[in-house]
Order: structure tokens, then sequence, then C-alpha cells
């Protein structure tokens, strides 16, 4: 056995089943060893920063921990946007990439780069094996502490010498699958939480991704259904209550929220995020709603979130799921009945009031096609049980304001810690990886999202992955554009001209097609859900800053 298959046997006994990534010289050995590991999968990208993204996706969507792997050098800076992003977001993902052999670092030998240093600060854990038992070693540290406590991303770097150098290893069980060693709540916060969650008139959850992570759906609606508060959620939190519910509130926050949401929201007495950030985008910079107008609590695992931004009444450090059952268990102690404290009939009079007022946009016959007529296209047609995976750029905050997720669980991902454009294409990968059997799979992206990442539809098309891509095809950065727009700027440096997207999807042998005429797009959306192998589906559209889109501040 040498290094490289110590580093396999990590792999296999995490019962790891699929490794995003693009080869390089540093990484030969472990090539090598990969190849005959056979209940490994790999898949070859064009592009580090993709595997990066498949991995994200993957994690966040199948309850496992997502592997990606570059080589040295430009590989390992190409690869940190999806690691940065996994962690800001607790999306478990371990990054590996080759080095130049530990003997001939400080040498200036070629690609030789501190890559400990590189990824410290976007990754929970950087390891930097000098030994060859540190290989597997760290591996296994890297997964252990990526599901453990706080979610999020490990890197090993994998140095060549140390990769092809002899090596016996104990195989030991291990795991993928998170979180492990789920945090339980202190009793007496739980009780102090509790005694002002019953005492509330109007009670707000504002729920974050960590509810995802934790699989807590469940628990948090039951909570919520015990107190009658109604539930509010961040973009990477949404899917945490069925939004159907009468007591769900749907995305806040000043991209994907809405105003009457916000309002209902600026009336609550008492505010308990649970698994959120408490970020700038949720919270439209702190102001909703201000400090000093509620009562604030909090729920998370990271003790450094809580209390971060509001000083809080009660804070109860826990995994959601255990720490929300206790949470419900006790307030229905204390003899909480359960009522409409929030107002289920607020809540349904505002949705119905939105629906009235912005029928028209989503019926619109107007060309370029308004944003809103594309949703209702894609909404008729969507097969049930699938997955959108929004770029944040023009898709983010449509999608997070109006797809009405109709149960609770893991069906939408946009990546919000860092907003970097380019995700959604490859993240469609690592989303049927997680999930084959959804519906379909959908990413949906602007043009320029397109133009970064438009090299893997080659790897689309050599996988013969039946998702669906929708390019919203305006012809500019259209969120800067808009933000020019807000500050009474000049547009400046944001405008490119309009490509046929569908004809660079054909060239790559990729089903296409590109809809103009809003009419047409109905039975456009029903060929590209329905076609059995990837379909790009080009809208023109109406540009962002022009339209009505559901983003109160363009510019925090």
């Amino acid at each position: 056995m040498t290094g490289a298959d110590a580093i396999i046997a990590a792999l296999e006994d995490a019962e790891v089943d699929v490794v995003f990534g693009l080869c390089g010289d540093t990484s030969l050995p472990f090539y090598d060893a990969l190849s005959r590991a056979h209940s490994i999968r790999h898949v070859l990208t064009r592009d580090e920063r993709s595997a990066s993204y498949m991995a994200d996706a993957y994690a966040r969507l199948s309850g496992r921990v997502g592997v990606c792997e570059g080589p040295s050098g430009g590989g390992a800076t190409y690869i940190v946007p999806g690691v940065a992003e996994a962690n800001g977001s607790a999306a478990p993902v371990v990054c590996l990439t080759s080095d130049v052999g530990v003997a001939d670092q400080g040498k200036g030998t070629l690609t030789e780069m501190d890559q400990q240093a590189l990824f410290r600060s976007i990754t929970k854990q950087a390891f930097a094996p000098r030994t060859p038992a540190d290989l597997s070693t760290m591996v296994r540290e890297a997964f252990r502490e990526s599901i453990t406590g706080s979610l999020g991303a490990c890197h090993v770097s994998l140095p060549y010498d140390l990769q092809a150098a002899p090596l016996e290893v104990a195989r030991a069980s291990a795991t993928d699958r998170y979180p492990q060693d789920r945090m339980a709540p202190d009793p007496d916060a739980v009780a102090k939480a509790a005694r002002v969650l019953a005492a509330a008139r109007h009670s707000l959850i504002v729920a974050g991704a960590g509810v995802l992570r934790s699989e807590a759906w469940d628990e948090l609606t039951a909570l919520a259904e015990g107190l009658g508060a109604a539930v509010a959620t961040s973009i990477g939190g949404k899917g945490s209550i069925a939004e159907t519910h009468p007591l769900s509130l749907g995305v806040i926050g000043s991209n994907g929220g809405l105003p009457w949401r916000h309002d209902l929201a600026r009336t609550a007495d008492v505010v308990f995020y649970v698994g959120g950030a408490t970020g700038s985008v949720t919270t439209e910079k702190w102001t909703l709603p201000e400090a000093g107008t509620a009562t604030f609590l909090q729920l998370d695992t990271d003790p450094e979130r809580l209390g971060r931004v509001h000083e809080l009444a009660a804070a109860v450090q826990a995994d959601a799921k255990l720490g929300l059952a206790a949470l419900t268990e006790e307030v229905a102690r204390l003899g909480a009945d359960g009522g409409d404290r929030f107002g289920r009939e607020r809540i349904a009079q505002g949705k119905a009031r939105h629906r009235e007022e912005t029928a028209e946009l989503f019926a619109s016959s107007s060309m370029p096609i308004l944003p809103e007529r594309l949703l209702a296209e894609l909404f008729a047609a969507l097969p049930d049980d699938s997955i959108i995976l929004a770029d944040p750029g023009t898709p983010c905050p449509y999608l997070a304001a109006y797809w009405e997720l109709p149960k609770p669980g893991r069906w939408f991902v946009s990546p919000r810690a860092f907003g970097a454009l380019g995700y959604a294409l490859p993240a469609v990968v690592g989303a049927w990886y997680a999930r084959p059997d959804a519906g379909r799979i959908v990413g949906v992206m602007g043009d320029g999202s397109f133009g970064i990442s438009a090299g893997e539809l080659e790897t689309l098309v050599r996988l013969e992955v039946p998702v669906t891509l929708i390019v919203c095809n305006n012809a500019g950065y259209g969120w800067i554009k808009a933000g020019q727009k807000s500050r009474g700027d000049e547009y400046y440096s944001v405008d490119f001209r309009r490509s046929d997207h569908a004809a660079i999807a054909s060239a790559y042998g990729m089903r296409a097609r590109q809809v103009s005429d809003p009419e047409e797009l109905g039975a456009a959306m029903r060929e590209a859900l329905t076609h059995r192998g990837p379909y790009l589906l080009d809208v023109l559209t109406q540009p962002l800053e022009e339209a009505r889109a559901p983003v109160s501040k363009w510019i925090a």
C-alpha cells in the first residue's frame, strides 16, 4: 500500500461514493489509486471551481460530505471559491489538493505554495501532512471535523512524495453522514427560552440553514404550531417549513423578501433565530426588526453566533433538531395553547393581497419576457419533488420569494455566503448525484453566470445527466446595473452583447432552445423539463434594472 492507497482507504471507510475533480501532474499517484477504487465514482470536471461547487451542492442535498479534489498550484487557487462558499454556508465539504513533495518544498519548485495558509481562513481546519502516515490520519480527521459541531469545509494537502511512499494503515469504520455527535441543549437554557416564547403575544421564528442541515423541519413545525408562532426563513433556510403552511411567511430580507412579510415581521414582540447567522441580508442590515422593538432569542451550535448581533433574553447552544424538540416539550409543559397568536388570517390576507397585486406580471405577454412570466411557466410544468439551484444573481430573489415549497426539506439551493456567480450550472451535477430520484434537477442562472461556467456543458453532455438549465438572457450584470440605478449613477462597465446560449449548448451536443415570445414559453418549458438528457432553455428576459424584482436593497 502507498500513501495514495491510504487516502482512498480513508474515503472508502467513510463510505464516500463520488469525488468531483480535475487531474494534474502532482495528482498522478492519487489518480492511480483512485482508478482501483471501484466503489468510488470520479467525476471529471473542466474547472476546479466547478468541482468545489458540485461538492457543495452534493453536501447540501444529500446529507453527506461532499468531496472535491484538484492539483497543486493553479488547481488549488481555482478550487477556493466553492470551498469558501461551503464553509460559509455550513455545508460539509472535504477538499483534497495535491502538492509538491515535502522534500521539494522551500526550493522554488513549480506550483509550490503554502496551501495551508491559503485555505486556513476559508475552512474549519486546513491540514498539512508531513509524513506518509499523516495522509490517512488527516483525511479521516477532516471528515470528522466537517460533520461535528458547527458544520463546514476542511482541506487536506497531498504532497506528491507522501502519496507515492509505502505505507500500511489500519482500516476503520467511519461515516460521511451529518450531523455527527448532535449537541444536546442545556435544560436551564431551554427552560428560560421556553418561558419567553410561551409569554409572547406575536412570536416569530426565523429559520436558517441549520434547520435543514439538522433535518429539523418536523421539530420546527411542531414548535411553531405549539406556540402559534409565524415562521420566516433566510434564503439558506428556505424549506425549513412547508411554505403552504398557514404559519409560514416565507423568505424575509433584502433579497427575496416581500413588503407584506416584512410588515408582519415588524409586529413581532419575540424573535427567535434558529440555525442562522442573523446576517445583513435576512435582517435588512439589522433593521428587520430593529433592536429595541422586540425580545430576541437564538439557538445555534456555534457559540460565536449567539448574541453576535442582538442582546439575547435567552441563548440555546444546541443542534437544531434536539434543541427544538426540547423547546416544544417545555412549551407544552408550560401550558402554551398553540392558538393563533401571530394571526394565521393576517398571513393568509398578506399572501392573497400580494398575489392579486402581482397577478398581471405573472400573466404578462410583454417582450422581453418578464421574470415573473418565466416563473409562472416553470412552476406550472415543474414535476413534483424537483430541486432548483438558483445562481445568486437574477434568479435568487425571484425563486426565493415566489417558489412556494409544498413540503419541507432540501429542495432549494442558492449560494449566499459569498454570492459568487457561476454556481448553478456545475452544481446541478452535484445535485443529481445527491438526489438522482428527484422529479427534476433545475439550474437557473443569468447570462453573466453562464459565461463563467459554460465549459461544464461538456461535462453534462458526457455524463448524460437529466437536468434542465434555464438562462435568463438579459445582456448584462443586472444586479450591479440595478445597484448603479438605485444610487443615481450612470451605467458603467456592466453591459455585454446578448449571446445565443442555445447555440452554444448545441455546439457541445446538448438539446437546447432559445425563446423570445412568452406565448411559446410554456411548450418550451415542458420540453425542457421532460427531456431525458440535459437541456438548456435560453430565455430572453427583461433586464433586471427594469424589473420589479423582490429586492428591497440592491446595495447593502
